[in-house]
């Protein structure tokens, strides 16, 4: 099953750039997903299995590094690039 998401991050202090600069640097790391980003968001496309257990880890990482973060995510059961 392949699936969608959006992820927004929210750094909850004045350096907020750098730790999503990092977050974005880490996604792309890994072939086996596909990353999008914009002003407002990220895109991650690949299959379900493949992509949790990475962004478990890079969310992990995000908030040992950075505690005071937010992050809004948007679970899509399917590629909406195919629609």
């Amino acid at each position: 099953m392949n699936v969608s998401i959006e992820i927004s991050m929210y750094p909850l202090h004045q350096n907020f750039i750098a730790p999503i600069s990092a977050f974005i640097k880490r996604l792309n790391q890994h072939p086996a997903i596909e990353v999008h980003t914009n002003h407002m968001s990220t895109h991650i496309y690949g299959k379900y299995d493949t992509v949790m257990p990475i962004l478990q880890k890079e969310m992990k990482d995000s908030f040992l590094d950075n505690e005071n973060t937010v992050m809004v995510v948007k679970f899509i059961g399917r590629d909406v690039r195919e629609i």
